[in-house]
């Protein structure tokens, strides 16, 4: 994008000179963070030598499902080695198989549809709605067919989707619902936490998530006894292992090797203990800080419907041109040269991925196991075609998101800081609006294209 130094207004903004309103001292805060009681944890496993769920007599792991199922409100918890084998296996014990369909939001992390890949079930993409980012109730309803086995509702960046409208249409065509709540730690539903209405659901433990481990992790929960046995059995060549007593390594069915890390399942133990005063401390910062920008008509902020709490993992901005005195077609412009400037004044804005996930090559190529499962007999064929996304598109295009340095509880100055700087941008609309109206533009997806012609045309180059 070429940017063009206006003639006037832009004295006091960072990109053309001026001080940053975010002092750079006041940088980004660790996260996860690590306490004392964290080390104590920590240490604890290493003084005991039993590290996976595979030693006879661990404790923090079976201690970490129990205490995890008490906070969402599940009869059970499984735990994995990372979120998006949580997906995989939670899946595969709701008994997805080779051919079946499973339905994904368009905008999304990619572990979320190739979760279901992984079981040679094909992921069948629908479009978001553009307020809450979630799954379009509608657009789900639209896109089941015979072959449809599964649900996966993202929770994306915090915000619970409609799950009495999903549950519902499932409920109708006997479809398993499956809450992918990766983003979505401690957020609550009419009264429910996430991850206790699904018939399965997973959350990551990923070392960037609101409830975080020193690593990666994965948890899995149900009411269903059936259902968390086979995942139990999923997670470890499906071999069913004793809490006590010798290990019989007899496999009962296909399995993976997904087992738990005891110190890491020990850290979030202890992390787990923390997270509620953090989650209270997180909305007072995070809400002063939407409160503020909410009073710029040109920046639309997150909405939350009253039945429901946000997790706050990820913030997402998007931008109303019309606000700037633009036409609405220049959106992506407006949403570069803003995002550019505010990263010029110190405030971290960053894409939340580059394209629908059905764009990426991984489906658009067919690039599973040799074609599978798209070969399968009876699958039907669905090319990637961008009008059938118009919201992913339209949110990608005019967002921005600010990630991970709201978690830490102390960053409540930064957050003012960053404030500030939004500030400082609003009061420069003019000039930034013409330059926005005057740039190059090449929107996310397309720019994400020709990376990937490049990345996959290089892959083995240097071999």
């Amino acid at each position: 994008m070429t940017i063009q130094q206006p003639a006037r207004q832009t004295t006091d903004l960072a990109m053309f000179g001026g001080d940053r309103a975010v002092p750079r001292e006041l940088g980004i805060r660790p996260w996860p963070m690590v306490t004392g009681q964290d080390e104590q944890a920590v240490h604890r496993v290493l003084r005991s030598g039993r590290f996976t769920s595979a030693s006879s007599g661990e404790q923090e792991i079976a201690g970490l499902e129990r205490e995890w199922a008490r906070f969402v409100g599940t009869e059970h918890c499984v735990a994995v080695s990372n979120g998006t084998a949580a997906l995989s296996v939670a899946l595969g014990a709701a008994g997805v198989e080779p051919g079946d369909e499973v339905i994904v939001p368009a905008l999304s992390f990619i572990g979320s549809a190739t979760a279901p890949l992984h079981l040679m079930a094909v992921p069948v993409f629908v479009d978001i709605d553009p307020v809450t980012f979630n799954l379009d109730p509608a657009a789900l309803e639209a896109a089941i067919t015979s072959r449809t086995k599964a649900i996966v509702v993202v929770h994306l960046h915090g915000l619970p989707a409609d799950m009495d409208r999903i549950t519902e249409i499932a409920a109708r065509h006997g479809i398993t619902v499956v809450e992918d709540a990766a983003q979505a730690h401690g957020a609550r539903y009419r009264g429910r936490s996430v991850g206790s209405i699904g018939a399965v659901n997973t959350f990551s433990l990923n070392v960037s998530k609101n409830l975080a481990t020193c690593g990666e992790g994965g948890l899995i929960t149900t009411d269903d006894a059936d259902v968390a046995t086979r995942a139990l059995m999923l997670r470890q060549f499906g071999e069913l292992i004793p809490a006590r007593g010798e290990r019989s390594y007899v496999a009962h069915l296909l399995g993976w090797n997904c087992k738990p890390n005891a110190i890491q399942a020990a850290f979030t133990r202890s992390r787990l203990t923390q997270l509620p005063a953090e989650m209270a401390v997180r909305e007072e910062n995070v809400g002063r800080l939407l409160g503020r920008l909410a009073a710029y008509p040109g920046f639309l902020v997150p909405q939350v419907p009253q039945d429901r709490t946000h997790a706050w993992h990820i913030l997402r901005i998007r931008v109303e041109p019309a606000a700037f005195g633009l036409a609405d077609e220049l959106a992506g412009p407006l949403r570069s040269v803003l995002q550019r400037a505010l990263r010029a004044e110190g405030v971290p804005a960053v894409p939340y991925q580059l394209q629908p996930l059905p764009a990426q090559r991984v489906f658009t190529g067919r690039r599973g196991f040799g074609g599978y499962p798209w070969a399968l007999p009876g699958v039907v064929d669905r090319p990637y075609r961008p009008g059938d996304f118009p919201a992913t598109l339209r949110v990608l295009d005019d967002s921005f998101t600010i990630q991970k340095a709201h978690l830490h509880p102390d960053s409540g100055p930064l957050l003012d800081r960053y404030a500030d700087a939004f500030d400082k941008v609003w009061l420069n609309r003019e000039a930034l609006a013409a330059i926005a109206a005057t740039t190059d533009y090449t929107p996310h997806w397309e720019r994400a294209s020709e990376i990937a012609d490049t990345e996959w045309a290089g892959a083995f180059d240097a071999r």
